[in-house]
């Protein structure tokens, strides 16, 4: 879909120029005391708008959250705006539609180029499972309606990516008169953004997902100076990650005792990623340990449709990539044999591999490990006690990812039970999200304290522990985490 700029005939007309904008509320949909779920809606005075629209994620009742989280008259939004693709901030998008909303969304272009990409294979994703469901005869948790139907269909889906206006970073628009809104890179994943919104003379802050500074492939997040009012996440505000050094360290110790041990001790390396962002973070890394001599040449399988249409965008936008990226790039061009990476099709292919029994590093998504292809990779893989399973990101409460990084010796994979034998491993330090250190850093470049803080998008440890730093190093005293549902006065 060719990119469109945001058009003024669809920006309503509202009081006269100059007017305040008085009596606004925030609301909290989705993404308050919990990870999953961003959707947040700001109204009064003549205008009504969302920031993200996000699908909720894991645990059994997942499904009835999504069903019920936008119980509200769409049709009264003027705008949506979104920080980046991932499913947990845009997945309702399609659905927000279906409910009868017609207006604009406003993200980047890079945003719009993934959201291609994933909005239709979430799509895909629930058609399938309904299918399933149906062909079983299986019910949903919680559902007294019996069998699950999808949230919205492939059509639907398609159909919502005509509502995506491309805006840069760094310009400043108006999607409607009495509101001004900015994007700055986020540095999270491609096209993600920090968003600042000035409503009148009071200006909200929504962080987004904030990425670590110098991480690999993206950008480090971009400062924000002041806000009346912040939203800011808190995945890891409870936490520090391993450092880089650190981090391929223990991924190349990883590598060597699974794939290069005494011959008939050599297993595989089962890696769930994320399609959009982890995948080419670990390609990225992967990559150098082989250009710094710290592995052996590699054979990578990438086994995810997603992920490569997700790789292919990323080239397509270079310009966003550091500055290492871009080198790593050209080596990898240079020298194909020293990383042999290879993207799986088909799923005949994917079949395949779980007849390789030793020297394969495999990148499948789901990154919670609870779709997708990965589940057959631990499937063949988690019984055998010379493979390494590697746990590469945040694994929500509730999902399969969880269960193995919380120690479970047993798990079911399609009803079936599968014994965890395979040495199970996190490495933390390829987050896209900030630790508690970064955040805070983000945080100190305000030139004085918000009027109110809002601690958005983390488990209820992580958050309270993070209001906690905030007060104690900031001093920052108005910060609170909201709960889902509930409303604030601006």
């Amino acid at each position: 879909m060719p990119h469109r700029s945001p058009e003024l005939m669809e920006i309503k007309p509202s009081r006269p120029p100059g007017a305040t904008i008085e009596r606004m509320k925030i609301e909290f949909f989705g993404a308050a005391g919990e990870v999953t779920g961003s959707c947040y809606r700001v109204s009064g005075a003549g205008v009504s708008f969302l920031v993200d629209c996000g699908m909720f994620q894991g645990g059994a009742d997942a499904w009835q959250k999504n069903l019920r989280a936008l119980s509200f008259d769409v049709r009264e939004l003027d705008f949506v705006l979104l920080t980046h693709a991932h499913i947990d901030h845009s997945g309702l998008l399609p659905r927000l539609l279906m409910l009868g909303y017609k207006g604009p969304v406003y993200a980047t272009p890079a945003t719009i180029d993934l959201l291609q990409v994933l909005l239709l294979d979430s799509a895909h994703i629930q058609e399938k499972e309904a299918e399933w469901q149906l062909r079983h005869g299986r019910r949903r948790n919680g559902s007294q309606r019996g069998l699950m139907a999808p949230l919205y269909s492939v059509t639907q889906a398609m159909a919502s990516l005509q509502r995506l206006r491309p805006v840069e970073y760094g310009e400043t628009f108006q999607p409607h008169p009495d509101v001004r809104v900015r994007y700055s890179d986020a540095g999270h994943i491609l096209g993600s953004a920090i968003i600042e919104v000035w409503l009148g003379k009071r200006k909200i802050v929504f962080s987004g997902d904030i990425g670590q500074p110098g991480r690999p492939v993206m950008q480090d997040p971009t400062p924000i100076a002041d806000a009346d009012v912040l939203l800011v996440e808190s995945t890891y505000g409870n936490r520090l990650h391993r450092s880089l050094a650190e981090t391929q360290a223990e991924l190349s110790a990883a590598l060597k005792r699974t794939l290069f041990a005494p011959s008939g001790q050599r297993g595989n390396v089962i890696i769930p990623a994320f399609a959009v962002g982890r995948t080419q973070e670990l390609i990225y890394v992967l990559a150098g340990l082989v250009r710094s001599g710290q592995v052996p040449p590699l054979h990578v399988h990438v086994d995810s449709p997603m992920a490569q249409a997700a790789t292919r965008i990323t080239l397509n936008h270079y310009e966003l990539l550091d500055e290492e990226t871009q080198s790593l790039i050209d080596w990898q061009r240079k020298n194909p044999r020293a990383l042999n990476l290879r993207f799986v099709a088909d799923m005949q292919e994917s079949m395949a591999l779980s007849a390789v029994r030793e020297g394969a590093v495999i990148l499948s998504a789901s990154g919670m490990c609870e779709a997708g292809r990965i589940k057959y990779h631990l499937q063949a893989n988690l019984p055998r006690p010379e493979c390494a399973v590697l746990i590469t990101g945040f694994q929500a409460a509730g999902t399969l990812g969880r269960r193995l990084v919380d120690g479970a010796r047993t798990v079911r994979i399609f009803g079936e039970p599968v014994p965890v034998r395979a040495q199970v491993s996190t490495i933390g330090g390829l987050s896209a999200h900030a630790d508690q250190a970064a955040l805070l850093g983000w945080l100190r470049h305000f030139r004085r304290p918000p009027g109110k803080v809002f601690v958005v998008h983390g488990e209820a440890s992580s958050a309270e522990a993070f209001v906690a730093e905030i007060k104690s190093q900031l001093g920052w005293q108005s910060v609170e985490i909201p709960a889902r549902g509930q409303e604030f006065g601006l």
